[in-house]
């Protein structure tokens, strides 16, 4: 089915990255990204060891207006030529979230452009149709920072939570792993770079739930593990670490190569008539090249195509939340109105029982 080709400004501001983007659906449902600005904010939380909300969402107030013009400059249209606005709505850093979900309000009732309240993790899920052309239903990997699910994407707004961690994110357990062992910030580049001198037999660290029916993810152990064997080596020499890193990546690797081949498993039995099945990979964690390297592996024994996008589009950006606009756009579904609120927790599947976090501001994973 043939739509009129849409232009989309994208706006995200969900954690520590300000980010514009103008992104084209073409009529046959092709993407491309017309114009794309990212400005990391790592200098300013580099001296913190993480993220600090208050500082970040004064970043975004700074840079979001000219990073906006850049990218319709860079895209060669003006605010008369979108059809739609999309910023990222939730979830995220509450502080940051409304920054940019003000800007699209706000051009939105200057241009009379409909608005589209974007989930963040919707965002990675349809990555890989602006990047591959991938059609439904697929699987995505989804590890970040904050996040790790194995979900099942059947449509634009079909979304189902096959598995989720139980206790850290696939990202917070690096960066834990690089604070013990005093690498710098970000922990995930840090930890890679330093594994690549280890030795990954030295250490036989935890694979948390493997062999477990579920396909949850578990990985507080394994970085109480990594604690001991840090603590029991002071004062840990630079071959120390970089062993620890092997040891604790190929723990890793083993982890998933577990728990996401018990979903290709899954996939097969329950879309048995789908001729490509498909892994995606998608969040900040899928720029690490030697997991990577392990689900390729995976899905080259299991006969599924594995579809890792770009690495600049693994981080934070805002293509990934324009495509998610054209996709809703093209959809028919509802534009949001102006009273849509930022949300600091904002499941993708929201039938799925949460895990951990649940409370009064609602389910975190």
């Amino acid at each position: 089915m043939t739509s009129p080709p849409l232009r989309i400004l994208g706006i995200e501001t969900s954690c520590d990255e300000t980010a514009a983007s103008v992104v084209l659906r073409d009529e046959e449902g092709r993407g491309r990204i017309l114009g794309d600005v990212v400005l990391s904010q790592l200098e300013e939380h580099s001296a913190y060891g993480g993220v600090v909300p208050e500082i970040a969402a004064r970043a975004h107030v700074e840079a979001l207006d000219a990073l906006i013009e850049e990218a319709l400059l860079r895209a060669g249209v003006t605010l008369r030529d979108i059809d739609a606005v999309a910023a990222t709505s939730g979830p995220g850093l509450i502080g940051g979230l409304i920054v940019g979900l003000m800007t699209g309000k706000a051009i939105a009732r200057a241009t009379g452009k409909p608005l589209y309240a974007v989930n963040h993790l919707e965002g990675h899920a349809l990555t890989a149709r602006l990047t591959d052309g991938l059609s439904f239903p697929y699987l995505m990997l989804l590890v970040s920072g904050g996040h790790t699910q194995l979900i099942l994407v059947k449509g634009v707004g079909e979304y189902e939570r096959w598995g989720t961690t139980i206790d850290d994110a696939l990202g917070e357990a690096f960066d834990k792993t690089a604070k013990l062992l005093g690498l710098p910030y970000p922990g995930g580049p840090a930890v890679e770079r330093a594994a690549q001198a280890g030795n990954a037999e030295r250490f036989d660290f935890p694979r948390p739930l493997v062999g477990d029916a579920r396909l949850d993810f578990s990985f507080s152990g394994l970085k109480t593990a990594v604690r001991q064997a840090a603590q029991s080596l002071e004062p840990v020499t630079d071959q120390d670490i970089a062993d620890v890193c092997a040891s604790f990546q190929r723990a890793i690797s083993r982890t998933l190569r577990d728990r996401v081949g018990r979903g290709l498993k899954r996939f097969r039995a329950d879309f048995a008539s789908v001729d490509q099945p498909a892994l995606v990979v998608a969040g900040g964690v899928a720029a690490n090249q030697t997991l990577r390297r392990t689900l390729q592996s995976l899905c080259d024994e299991h006969g599924f195509r594995f579809i890792a996008p770009p690495l600049q589009l693994c981080t934070d950006n805002a293509a990934m939340i324009a495509w998610a606009g054209a996709e809703r756009l093209a959809a028919g579904l509802p534009a949001d109105g102006l009273d849509a609120a930022p949300r600091s927790r904002w499941p993708l599947d929201s039938e799925a029982k949460a895990l951990i976090g649940s409370g009064r501001r609602g389910a975190k994973a």
